[in-house]
């Protein structure tokens, strides 16, 4: 079993996060940390297998906390979620080694396929003899093991369901001001109305959107749905 810290400073992402790690086989949450101290206090307890690391903390940067671990001698796994998407930010996670990096707002699927190379390369590295040598071809294995390919159908979407597309919809919840109509949705990402309002109805249902009613004068009430995940 893999124990996992999950670091971020919002306690509902923390959350959220901690139970899309809980789904993914192989993989458990050993704790949870709100800033980078309590992270770095978890990992010098010694039961932690890899951290999963906002870099935005009250106290430092998430690359500010790896960057201690490494002067302490913890080479702890990190693989960072986070909002930052600028190169610098992403280049200096890759200097401090981590494993990778998974922009804000991501699916589960995403999360999924990160842990999933994960717990692979663990398996390859145990195959080919631990701390022992290795010659080029266990090398290349190693290396090979952190790849990842998206599927064409994602796990956990419908069929006929695509992660680019899904995506595209959750960025634009996420970076939306307000709840935004299927109608909102369809103008924001170019897609049909009818293909916005089945992968919004799915996003609902598995709890990444939260649905509200408007109703006017007269008519159907209107569907606005609003972002409640990272």
């Amino acid at each position: 079993m893999i124990d996992v810290l999950v670091v971020d400073d919002d306690f509902r992402v923390a959350e959220i996060n901690a139970k899309y790690v809980g789904k993914v086989p192989g993989f458990r949450v050993a704790a949870r940390a709100h800033s980078a101290a309590q992270a770095l206090a978890s990992v010098q307890r010694g039961t932690i297998d890899l951290v999963l690391l906002d870099h935005y903390l009250p106290d430092q940067t998430g690359l500010e906390l790896v960057h201690r671990m490494r002067e302490q001698g913890h080479g702890t796994d990190v693989i960072m979620i986070t909002a930052a998407g600028d190169v610098t930010t992403v280049q200096t996670a890759m200097r401090l080694g981590a494993l990778h990096y998974l922009v804000k707002p991501f699916t589960f699927a995403a999360l999924r396929t990160r842990l999933d190379s994960y717990a692979a390369l663990r398996r390859t590295v145990d195959r080919v003899g631990g701390r022992g040598n290795a010659g080029q071809e266990q090398v290349d294995r190693i290396f090979g093991a952190l790849r990842t390919t998206p599927a064409p159908s994602s796990p956990g979407l419908p069929s006929g369901h695509s992660e680019p597309t899904t995506d595209l919809i959750c960025r634009v919840l996420h970076h939306a001001e307000h709840p935004l109509s299927a109608h909102e949705v369809a103008a924001e990402t170019g897609l049909s109305r009818s293909t916005a309002q089945r992968y919004l109805r799915h996003l609902e249902q598995a709890g990444r959107l939260r649905l509200s009613l408007k109703y006017g004068d007269t008519g159907r009430p209107e569907h606005l749905y609003a972002w409640v995940a990272p």
